[in-house]
Protein backbone atom coordinates (compact mmCIF):
# COMPACT_ATOMS: atom_id res chain seq x y z
CA UNK A 1 0.00 0.00 0.00
CA UNK A 2 1.36 3.43 -0.93
CA UNK A 3 1.13 6.21 1.60
CA UNK A 4 -1.04 9.13 0.49
CA UNK A 5 0.82 12.40 -0.05
CA UNK A 6 -0.50 15.25 2.10
CA UNK A 7 0.28 18.93 2.57
CA UNK A 8 3.31 19.46 4.83
CA UNK A 9 2.46 21.01 8.23
CA UNK A 10 5.44 23.32 8.78
CA UNK A 11 4.41 26.97 9.12
CA UNK A 12 4.82 28.92 12.38
CA UNK A 13 3.14 32.18 13.49
CA UNK A 14 5.76 34.60 12.14
CA UNK A 15 5.83 32.76 8.80
CA UNK A 16 2.05 32.89 8.46
CA UNK A 17 2.05 36.62 9.31
CA UNK A 18 4.76 37.31 6.73
CA UNK A 19 2.87 35.27 4.12
CA UNK A 20 -0.30 37.26 4.84
CA UNK A 21 1.47 40.62 4.72
CA UNK A 22 3.27 39.56 1.56
CA UNK A 23 -0.04 38.52 -0.02
CA UNK A 24 -1.58 41.93 0.64
CA UNK A 25 1.88 43.54 0.24
CA UNK A 26 2.22 46.73 2.35
CA UNK A 27 3.25 48.57 -0.81
CA UNK A 28 -0.25 47.95 -2.19
CA UNK A 29 -1.04 51.38 -0.75
CA UNK A 30 1.07 52.88 -3.53
CA UNK A 31 -0.09 50.42 -6.21
CA UNK A 32 -3.77 51.42 -5.87
CA UNK A 33 -3.12 54.97 -4.66
CA UNK A 34 -4.47 56.76 -7.72
CA UNK A 35 -7.59 54.59 -8.06
CA UNK A 36 -8.32 54.76 -4.31
CA UNK A 37 -7.68 58.52 -4.16
CA UNK A 38 -10.28 59.14 -6.86
CA UNK A 39 -12.82 56.78 -5.30
CA UNK A 40 -12.44 58.39 -1.85
CA UNK A 41 -12.44 61.95 -3.17
CA UNK A 42 -8.98 62.49 -1.67
CA UNK A 43 -10.09 61.46 1.85
CA UNK A 44 -7.74 58.49 2.05
CA UNK A 45 -7.15 58.48 5.82
CA UNK A 46 -10.88 58.49 6.59
CA UNK A 47 -11.52 55.78 3.98
CA UNK A 48 -8.82 53.54 5.46
CA UNK A 49 -10.27 53.94 8.96
CA UNK A 50 -13.73 52.94 7.70
CA UNK A 51 -12.23 49.98 5.83
CA UNK A 52 -10.32 48.93 8.96
CA UNK A 53 -13.47 48.99 11.09
CA UNK A 54 -15.32 46.85 8.57
CA UNK A 55 -12.40 44.44 8.29
CA UNK A 56 -11.96 44.21 12.07
CA UNK A 57 -15.42 42.66 12.55
CA UNK A 58 -14.79 40.28 9.68
CA UNK A 59 -11.34 39.36 11.00
CA UNK A 60 -12.99 38.39 14.26
CA UNK A 61 -15.44 36.16 12.38
CA UNK A 62 -12.60 34.49 10.47
CA UNK A 63 -10.75 33.85 13.75
CA UNK A 64 -13.86 32.10 15.13
CA UNK A 65 -14.49 29.99 12.04
CA UNK A 66 -10.89 28.82 11.65
CA UNK A 67 -11.13 27.47 15.19
CA UNK A 68 -14.23 25.54 14.21
CA UNK A 69 -12.83 24.30 10.88
CA UNK A 70 -8.99 24.44 10.76
CA UNK A 71 -8.81 23.14 7.18
CA UNK A 72 -8.14 24.66 3.76
CA UNK A 73 -11.04 26.29 1.94
CA UNK A 74 -11.51 29.60 3.76
CA UNK A 75 -14.95 31.21 3.29
CA UNK A 76 -16.12 28.35 1.08
CA UNK A 77 -15.59 25.78 3.82
CA UNK A 78 -17.08 27.95 6.55
CA UNK A 79 -20.24 28.76 4.58
CA UNK A 80 -20.71 25.18 3.42
CA UNK A 81 -20.34 23.72 6.89
CA UNK A 82 -22.29 26.39 8.77
CA UNK A 83 -25.05 27.34 6.32
CA UNK A 84 -25.58 25.07 3.27
CA UNK A 85 -23.46 23.35 0.58
CA UNK A 86 -25.04 25.40 -2.23
CA UNK A 87 -24.41 28.68 -0.40
CA UNK A 88 -20.87 27.47 0.27
CA UNK A 89 -20.29 26.79 -3.40
CA UNK A 90 -21.56 30.21 -4.49
CA UNK A 91 -19.37 31.94 -1.90
CA UNK A 92 -16.42 29.81 -2.95
CA UNK A 93 -17.08 30.65 -6.59
CA UNK A 94 -17.14 34.38 -5.79
CA UNK A 95 -13.97 33.99 -3.71
CA UNK A 96 -12.34 32.17 -6.61
CA UNK A 97 -12.69 35.41 -8.58
CA UNK A 98 -10.81 37.22 -5.79
CA UNK A 99 -8.03 34.65 -5.64
CA UNK A 100 -7.62 34.25 -9.42
CA UNK A 101 -7.37 37.99 -10.05
CA UNK A 102 -4.85 38.54 -7.23
CA UNK A 103 -1.92 36.89 -9.08
CA UNK A 104 -3.05 38.77 -12.19
CA UNK A 105 -2.71 42.05 -10.27
CA UNK A 106 0.75 41.02 -9.10
CA UNK A 107 2.13 40.09 -12.51
CA UNK A 108 0.46 43.08 -14.20
CA UNK A 109 1.91 45.53 -11.66
CA UNK A 110 5.31 43.86 -11.99
CA UNK A 111 5.15 44.19 -15.77
CA UNK A 112 4.08 47.85 -15.66
CA UNK A 113 6.86 48.98 -13.33
CA UNK A 114 9.58 46.86 -14.96
CA UNK A 115 8.57 48.39 -18.28
CA UNK A 116 8.87 51.82 -16.63
CA UNK A 117 12.47 51.03 -15.74
CA UNK A 118 13.27 49.21 -19.00
CA UNK A 119 10.99 50.67 -21.70
CA UNK A 120 12.65 48.66 -24.49
CA UNK A 121 11.24 45.42 -23.07
CA UNK A 122 7.45 45.07 -23.54
CA UNK A 123 5.13 44.54 -20.57
CA UNK A 124 4.02 41.10 -21.81
CA UNK A 125 7.62 39.80 -21.63
CA UNK A 126 7.84 40.70 -17.93
CA UNK A 127 4.45 39.10 -17.33
CA UNK A 128 5.64 35.82 -18.84
CA UNK A 129 8.92 35.90 -16.89
CA UNK A 130 7.08 36.65 -13.65
CA UNK A 131 4.68 33.76 -14.18
CA UNK A 132 7.49 31.28 -14.73
CA UNK A 133 9.38 32.39 -11.63
CA UNK A 134 6.25 32.36 -9.43
CA UNK A 135 5.42 28.84 -10.58
CA UNK A 136 8.92 27.54 -9.82
CA UNK A 137 9.08 29.12 -6.34
CA UNK A 138 5.66 27.75 -5.40
CA UNK A 139 6.38 24.26 -6.73
CA UNK A 140 9.60 24.00 -4.72
CA UNK A 141 7.63 24.45 -1.51
CA UNK A 142 5.71 26.74 0.81
CA UNK A 143 8.59 27.13 3.28
CA UNK A 144 10.74 28.68 0.56
CA UNK A 145 7.84 31.02 -0.26
CA UNK A 146 7.58 31.98 3.42
CA UNK A 147 11.29 32.84 3.60
CA UNK A 148 11.07 35.01 0.48
CA UNK A 149 7.94 36.70 1.85
CA UNK A 150 9.58 37.54 5.19
CA UNK A 151 12.50 39.35 3.58
CA UNK A 152 10.23 41.26 1.21
CA UNK A 153 7.86 42.41 3.96
CA UNK A 154 10.74 43.76 6.03
CA UNK A 155 12.06 45.68 3.00
CA UNK A 156 8.61 47.15 2.32
CA UNK A 157 8.08 48.22 5.93
CA UNK A 158 11.54 49.81 5.87
CA UNK A 159 10.64 51.85 2.77
CA UNK A 160 7.30 52.94 4.27
CA UNK A 161 9.06 54.15 7.42
CA UNK A 162 11.61 56.03 5.29
CA UNK A 163 8.82 57.60 3.23
CA UNK A 164 7.01 58.74 6.38
CA UNK A 165 10.23 60.17 7.83
CA UNK A 166 10.76 62.25 4.67
CA UNK A 167 7.26 63.70 5.04
CA UNK A 168 7.69 64.39 8.78
CA UNK A 169 10.99 66.16 8.05
CA UNK A 170 9.34 68.34 5.39
CA UNK A 171 6.48 69.24 7.74
CA UNK A 172 8.79 70.11 10.62
CA UNK A 173 11.04 72.26 8.42
CA UNK A 174 8.07 74.07 6.85
CA UNK A 175 8.70 72.73 3.33
CA UNK A 176 5.07 71.61 2.83
CA UNK A 177 1.57 73.07 2.97
CA UNK A 178 1.39 72.43 6.73
CA UNK A 179 3.65 73.37 9.63
CA UNK A 180 2.04 70.99 12.15
CA UNK A 181 1.92 67.21 12.41
CA UNK A 182 -1.51 67.31 14.02
CA UNK A 183 -4.62 68.08 12.00
CA UNK A 184 -8.21 66.90 11.72
CA UNK A 185 -8.42 67.84 8.06
CA UNK A 186 -7.61 64.30 6.78
CA UNK A 187 -10.70 63.02 8.59
CA UNK A 188 -13.11 65.94 8.28
CA UNK A 189 -11.94 67.69 5.14
CA UNK A 190 -14.04 69.71 2.76
CA UNK A 191 -12.92 67.90 -0.38
CA UNK A 192 -15.49 65.10 -0.26
CA UNK A 193 -18.51 63.89 1.65
CA UNK A 194 -19.21 60.68 3.51
CA UNK A 195 -20.45 58.99 0.33
CA UNK A 196 -17.04 59.28 -1.29
CA UNK A 197 -15.30 58.11 1.90
CA UNK A 198 -17.43 54.95 2.04
CA UNK A 199 -17.01 54.32 -1.69
CA UNK A 200 -13.26 54.56 -1.23
CA UNK A 201 -13.46 52.20 1.75
CA UNK A 202 -15.31 49.62 -0.36
CA UNK A 203 -12.47 49.65 -2.87
CA UNK A 204 -9.52 49.69 -0.46
CA UNK A 205 -10.82 46.76 1.58
CA UNK A 206 -8.78 44.99 -1.08
CA UNK A 207 -5.63 46.28 0.63
CA UNK A 208 -6.40 44.16 3.73
CA UNK A 209 -6.97 40.87 1.95
CA UNK A 210 -3.89 39.06 3.28
CA UNK A 211 -5.59 38.23 6.56
CA UNK A 212 -8.19 35.95 4.95
CA UNK A 213 -5.71 34.34 2.55
CA UNK A 214 -3.78 32.77 5.44
CA UNK A 215 -6.83 30.65 6.32
CA UNK A 216 -6.12 28.66 3.13
CA UNK A 217 -2.84 27.56 4.75
CA UNK A 218 -4.46 25.99 7.81
CA UNK A 219 -3.44 22.45 6.86
CA UNK A 220 0.18 23.55 6.51
CA UNK A 221 0.29 25.51 9.80
CA UNK A 222 1.41 24.11 13.15
CA UNK A 223 -1.48 24.31 15.68
CA UNK A 224 -3.62 26.09 13.11
CA UNK A 225 -6.57 26.62 15.46
CA UNK A 226 -4.35 28.84 17.65
CA UNK A 227 -1.82 30.20 15.16
CA UNK A 228 -4.14 31.35 12.37
CA UNK A 229 -6.43 33.51 14.61
CA UNK A 230 -3.38 35.27 16.10
CA UNK A 231 -1.95 35.83 12.64
CA UNK A 232 -5.24 37.27 11.38
CA UNK A 233 -5.34 40.04 13.97
CA UNK A 234 -1.62 40.81 13.72
CA UNK A 235 -1.93 41.22 9.96
CA UNK A 236 -5.00 43.47 10.17
CA UNK A 237 -3.59 45.78 12.85
CA UNK A 238 -0.15 46.06 11.24
CA UNK A 239 -1.68 46.86 7.85
CA UNK A 240 -4.10 49.42 9.31
CA UNK A 241 -1.30 51.21 11.17
CA UNK A 242 0.77 51.54 8.00
CA UNK A 243 -2.02 52.57 5.64
CA UNK A 244 -3.59 55.13 7.98
CA UNK A 245 -0.21 56.64 8.88
CA UNK A 246 0.82 57.11 5.24
CA UNK A 247 -2.59 58.51 4.28
CA UNK A 248 -2.67 60.91 7.20
CA UNK A 249 0.85 62.28 6.65
CA UNK A 250 0.46 62.73 2.90
CA UNK A 251 -2.85 64.57 3.34
CA UNK A 252 -1.40 66.83 6.05
CA UNK A 253 1.73 67.62 4.08
CA UNK A 254 0.25 67.84 0.57
CA UNK A 255 -3.48 68.66 0.83
CA UNK A 256 -3.59 70.00 -2.72
CA UNK A 257 -1.73 67.11 -4.39
CA UNK A 258 -3.16 66.33 -7.84
CA UNK A 259 -2.33 63.93 -10.66
CA UNK A 260 -3.48 63.20 -14.20
CA UNK A 261 -2.87 59.45 -14.50
CA UNK A 262 -4.06 57.17 -11.64
CA UNK A 263 -1.66 54.40 -12.71
CA UNK A 264 1.46 56.43 -11.90
CA UNK A 265 0.00 58.77 -9.24
CA UNK A 266 2.03 57.08 -6.49
CA UNK A 267 5.25 57.59 -8.44
CA UNK A 268 4.46 61.30 -8.73
CA UNK A 269 3.75 61.46 -4.99
CA UNK A 270 7.02 59.72 -4.06
CA UNK A 271 8.94 62.00 -6.39
CA UNK A 272 7.32 65.00 -4.72
CA UNK A 273 8.30 63.71 -1.28
CA UNK A 274 11.85 62.49 -1.92
CA UNK A 275 12.93 63.43 -5.42
CA UNK A 276 14.66 61.12 -7.89
CA UNK A 277 16.61 59.19 -5.24
CA UNK A 278 13.52 58.11 -3.30
CA UNK A 279 11.55 57.44 -6.48
CA UNK A 280 14.31 55.12 -7.78
CA UNK A 281 14.28 53.27 -4.47
CA UNK A 282 10.49 53.17 -4.67
CA UNK A 283 10.56 51.39 -8.03
CA UNK A 284 13.03 48.80 -6.73
CA UNK A 285 11.02 48.06 -3.57
CA UNK A 286 7.74 47.97 -5.47
CA UNK A 287 9.15 45.41 -7.90
CA UNK A 288 10.23 43.22 -4.96
CA UNK A 289 6.83 43.70 -3.34
CA UNK A 290 4.83 42.72 -6.40
CA UNK A 291 7.01 39.65 -6.85
CA UNK A 292 6.38 38.39 -3.33
CA UNK A 293 2.70 39.29 -3.53
CA UNK A 294 2.60 37.06 -6.56
CA UNK A 295 4.34 34.23 -4.70
CA UNK A 296 1.89 34.42 -1.82
CA UNK A 297 -1.23 34.85 -3.96
CA UNK A 298 -0.33 31.86 -6.14
CA UNK A 299 0.18 29.87 -2.93
CA UNK A 300 -3.29 30.85 -1.71
CA UNK A 301 -5.24 30.23 -4.91
CA UNK A 302 -3.53 26.89 -5.56
CA UNK A 303 -4.46 25.71 -2.03
CA UNK A 304 -8.00 27.00 -2.45
CA UNK A 305 -8.40 25.05 -5.68
CA UNK A 306 -6.95 22.02 -3.86
CA UNK A 307 -9.78 22.33 -1.33
CA UNK A 308 -12.39 22.69 -4.11
CA UNK A 309 -10.94 19.66 -5.90
CA UNK A 310 -11.10 17.60 -2.73
CA UNK A 311 -14.79 18.50 -2.51
CA UNK A 312 -15.25 17.37 -6.16
CA UNK A 313 -16.35 20.89 -7.12
CA UNK A 314 -13.35 21.05 -9.43
CA UNK A 315 -12.11 17.84 -11.13
CA UNK A 316 -10.63 15.90 -8.20
CA UNK A 317 -7.97 13.94 -10.07
CA UNK A 318 -6.36 17.10 -11.44
CA UNK A 319 -6.72 19.62 -8.62
CA UNK A 320 -5.85 17.37 -5.66
CA UNK A 321 -2.67 15.88 -7.08
CA UNK A 322 0.48 16.67 -5.07
CA UNK A 323 4.13 16.42 -6.05
CA UNK A 324 5.60 13.35 -4.27
CA UNK A 325 8.79 15.20 -3.29
CA UNK A 326 7.74 18.83 -2.72
CA UNK A 327 4.21 18.04 -1.47
CA UNK A 328 2.79 20.98 -3.43
CA UNK A 329 -0.21 21.08 -5.85
CA UNK A 330 1.82 21.39 -9.05
CA UNK A 331 -1.11 21.14 -11.47
CA UNK A 332 -2.94 23.94 -9.64
CA UNK A 333 0.13 26.17 -9.69
CA UNK A 334 0.65 25.65 -13.42
CA UNK A 335 -3.06 26.32 -14.05
CA UNK A 336 -2.84 29.63 -12.14
CA UNK A 337 0.28 30.60 -14.10
CA UNK A 338 -1.55 29.97 -17.37
CA UNK A 339 -4.60 32.00 -16.30
CA UNK A 340 -2.38 34.84 -15.09
CA UNK A 341 -1.13 35.32 -18.63
CA UNK A 342 -4.45 37.11 -19.21
CA UNK A 343 -2.79 40.06 -17.43
CA UNK A 344 -1.61 40.99 -20.93
CA UNK A 345 -5.20 42.00 -21.79
CA UNK A 346 -6.60 43.27 -18.42
CA UNK A 347 -6.14 46.70 -16.87
CA UNK A 348 -5.32 47.19 -13.19
CA UNK A 349 -8.53 49.03 -12.32
CA UNK A 350 -10.70 46.15 -13.56
CA UNK A 351 -8.66 43.53 -11.72
CA UNK A 352 -8.87 45.43 -8.41
CA UNK A 353 -12.65 45.81 -8.75
CA UNK A 354 -13.15 42.09 -9.36
CA UNK A 355 -10.98 41.18 -6.38
CA UNK A 356 -13.02 43.55 -4.21
CA UNK A 357 -16.30 41.97 -5.35
CA UNK A 358 -15.14 38.45 -4.56
CA UNK A 359 -13.62 39.43 -1.22
CA UNK A 360 -16.56 41.48 0.06
CA UNK A 361 -19.01 38.74 -0.92
CA UNK A 362 -16.97 36.15 0.96
CA UNK A 363 -16.54 38.45 3.98
CA UNK A 364 -20.29 38.96 4.27
CA UNK A 365 -20.98 35.23 4.39
CA UNK A 366 -18.16 34.46 6.82
CA UNK A 367 -19.85 36.83 9.28
CA UNK A 368 -23.19 35.09 8.69
CA UNK A 369 -21.47 31.71 9.14
CA UNK A 370 -20.44 32.62 12.69
CA UNK A 371 -24.10 33.26 13.57
CA UNK A 372 -25.23 30.03 11.89
CA UNK A 373 -22.53 27.86 13.48
CA UNK A 374 -22.16 29.19 16.99
CA UNK A 375 -25.46 30.94 17.76
CA UNK A 376 -27.91 28.72 15.88
CA UNK A 377 -26.32 25.25 15.65
CA UNK A 378 -24.28 25.19 18.87
CA UNK A 379 -26.82 27.36 20.72
CA UNK A 380 -24.22 29.57 22.38
CA UNK A 381 -26.69 32.17 23.64
CA UNK A 382 -25.55 33.48 27.01
CA UNK A 383 -25.40 37.32 27.20
CA UNK A 384 -21.67 37.28 26.42
CA UNK A 385 -22.06 34.67 23.67
CA UNK A 386 -24.98 36.55 22.16
CA UNK A 387 -22.75 39.59 21.79
CA UNK A 388 -19.82 37.54 20.39
CA UNK A 389 -21.74 35.21 18.11
CA UNK A 390 -24.76 37.28 17.06
CA UNK A 391 -24.29 41.04 17.52
CA UNK A 392 -20.61 41.26 16.55
CA UNK A 393 -20.83 39.21 13.33
CA UNK A 394 -24.17 40.85 12.44
CA UNK A 395 -22.47 44.26 12.52
CA UNK A 396 -19.68 42.85 10.36
CA UNK A 397 -22.08 41.33 7.82
CA UNK A 398 -24.13 44.52 7.58
CA UNK A 399 -21.07 46.76 7.26
CA UNK A 400 -19.36 44.64 4.59
CA UNK A 401 -22.61 43.97 2.73
CA UNK A 402 -23.27 47.68 2.51
CA UNK A 403 -19.74 48.38 1.22
CA UNK A 404 -20.31 45.71 -1.43
CA UNK A 405 -23.27 47.67 -2.80
CA UNK A 406 -21.05 50.76 -3.16
CA UNK A 407 -18.85 49.17 -5.85
CA UNK A 408 -19.50 50.55 -9.32
CA UNK A 409 -22.40 49.09 -11.30
CA UNK A 410 -20.19 47.42 -13.93
CA UNK A 411 -18.30 45.48 -11.24
CA UNK A 412 -21.54 44.42 -9.59
CA UNK A 413 -23.04 43.39 -12.94
CA UNK A 414 -20.07 41.26 -13.99
CA UNK A 415 -19.78 39.86 -10.48
CA UNK A 416 -23.42 38.72 -10.53
CA UNK A 417 -22.90 37.20 -13.99
CA UNK A 418 -19.88 35.30 -12.62
CA UNK A 419 -21.96 33.94 -9.72
CA UNK A 420 -24.83 32.92 -12.04
CA UNK A 421 -22.35 31.16 -14.34
CA UNK A 422 -20.99 29.39 -11.28
CA UNK A 423 -24.45 28.24 -10.26
CA UNK A 424 -25.06 26.81 -13.74
CA UNK A 425 -21.70 25.01 -13.58
CA UNK A 426 -22.56 23.70 -10.09
CA UNK A 427 -25.85 22.22 -11.28
CA UNK A 428 -24.23 20.71 -14.38
CA UNK A 429 -21.40 19.28 -12.27
CA UNK A 430 -23.86 17.68 -9.82
CA UNK A 431 -25.89 16.19 -12.70
CA UNK A 432 -22.75 14.75 -14.29
CA UNK A 433 -21.51 13.25 -11.01
CA UNK A 434 -24.97 11.75 -10.40
CA UNK A 435 -24.99 10.21 -13.88
CA UNK A 436 -21.51 8.79 -13.33
CA UNK A 437 -22.62 7.29 -10.01
CA UNK A 438 -25.69 5.64 -11.60
CA UNK A 439 -23.56 4.26 -14.44
CA UNK A 440 -21.17 2.66 -11.94
CA UNK A 441 -24.13 1.14 -10.08
CA UNK A 442 -25.47 -0.37 -13.29
CA UNK A 443 -22.06 -1.81 -14.20
CA UNK A 444 -21.52 -3.41 -10.78
CA UNK A 445 -25.07 -4.79 -10.33
CA UNK A 446 -24.70 -7.90 -12.60
CA UNK A 447 -21.51 -8.83 -10.76
CA UNK A 448 -23.26 -8.68 -7.41
CA UNK A 449 -26.19 -10.75 -8.71
CA UNK A 450 -23.86 -13.40 -10.15
CA UNK A 451 -22.09 -13.80 -6.81
CA UNK A 452 -25.36 -14.27 -4.93
CA UNK A 453 -26.62 -17.04 -7.28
Amino acid sequence: MTEKTTLAKSLKLHQVVFMGLAWMTPMIFFTVYGVAFKAAGGMMAAAYIVAFLAIFFTAYSYSRMVKAYPISGSAYTYTKKAIHPTAGFLVGWALLMDYIFSPIIAVLTFGIFMNTEFPAIPVFVWIIVMNVVLAVVNIVGIKSAARVSGISVLVQIGFILLFCLFIVKDIMTGDTGSSSLFSLAPFFGEHAGLGAVFSGAALICFCFLGFDAVTTMSEETIEADKTIPKAIFLIVFMAAAMYIAISYLTQVAYPDFTFTNPDNAAYSLVQLVGGNLLSSLFIMVLIIATFTQGVSSVTSVSRFMYALGRESILPEKLFTSLHPKYQTPVANILFVAAVSLSAVFINLDTAVMFVSFGALTAFTFVNVSVIAHYYIKLKKRSPKETFLYLVFPMIGAGFIGWLLTLLDKHTLTYGVIWVIAGFIYWQARKAWLSAQSKQRDVQTKPIVQQKTM
